[in-house]
């Protein structure tokens, strides 16, 4: 009868892994995301970080990750990055599909797939425990991802915080007319996070995607040195959007 009981309770109650656990079966799904030019110094720039989703194929990061423009008559072209340590593995990719309204882009591997996450169907609630994973620094010190966690502190129309009016781009102020919901997280994230992963940290499904870093002043250099602690993250839903018109 006891073994029932607790088979009973292990078909009802799936056992969840700690994130030690899930952090470890998270990262050889996390690449870099940048250019590789052969003839320049240094020949690979780091832009941000993203993981592999659906067949193993595909790398979703943000839009604004991706090099603004490349010398494609010097061969420079869009890589990701692959591994941990000094001289990770340098992978070719495309661009699969851009959606610049949710700062997202999704990414095709030239090569051997690699292992997808799982991208969550259940909602998010406020108070829920959360953690990501990513490059906060870039390749400062070789690539390796580290893991922050936190909670979800709000969930509200898309807001962009800035010192004055006059930072607002045409962009920002479409988006202020017509906002959709994103995530605001109590937890500190870095510029090189952008692209990462937002996870439940006992599962390991995608919950979102980390997209900005309130920065308390106008240079980028100052979310290091001074990081605010407010991060947000585009609800994984619209990945799910994304990949869906690729079918």
């Amino acid at each position: 009868m006891r073994l029932v009981v607790v088979l009973w309770i292990l078909l009802c109650f799936p056992v969840q892994a700690g994130l030690p656990e899930t952090v470890a079966s998270i990262k050889p799904s996390i690449v870099g995301v940048g250019s590789y030019h052969p003839s320049a110094n240094p020949r690979a720039k780091f832009s941000g970080t993203g993981f592999v989703v659906g067949d193993g194929s595909l790398v979703v990061t943000n839009y604004h990750v991706l090099p603004s423009k490349m010398d494609g008559a010097k061969q420079e072209r869009l890589v990701i990055f692959v591994g941990q340590g000094k001289k990770p593995k340098v992978v070719d990719v495309s661009v699969l599909a851009k959606d610049r309204v949710h700062d997202l882009a999704l990414l095709k591997i030239k090569g051997a797939k690699l292992k997808p996450l799982k991208i969550s169907g259940q909602g998010v609630r406020e108070g829920q425990s959360i953690a990501f994973t990513g490059y906060p620094i870039g390749t400062i010190l070789g690539l390796y991802a580290s893991t922050h966690r936190g909670i979800v502190s709000a969930i509200s129309p898309i807001a962009i915080p800035q010192i004055s009016s006059k930072q607002l781009s045409p962009r920002m102020l479409k988006q202020l007319k017509k906002p959709y919901q994103v995530y605001h997280l109590d937890a500190t994230a870095y510029p090189g996070n952008s692209g990462s992963p937002l996870y439940n940290p006992n599962t390991g499904a995608v919950i979102g995607v980390i997209n900005k870093v309130f920065i308390q002043e106008s240079k980028e250099t100052n979310a290091i040195s001074n990081p605010s602690g407010i991060t947000y993250a585009i609800p994984a839903k619209h990945i799910k959007v994304l990949m869906s018109r690729q079918q």
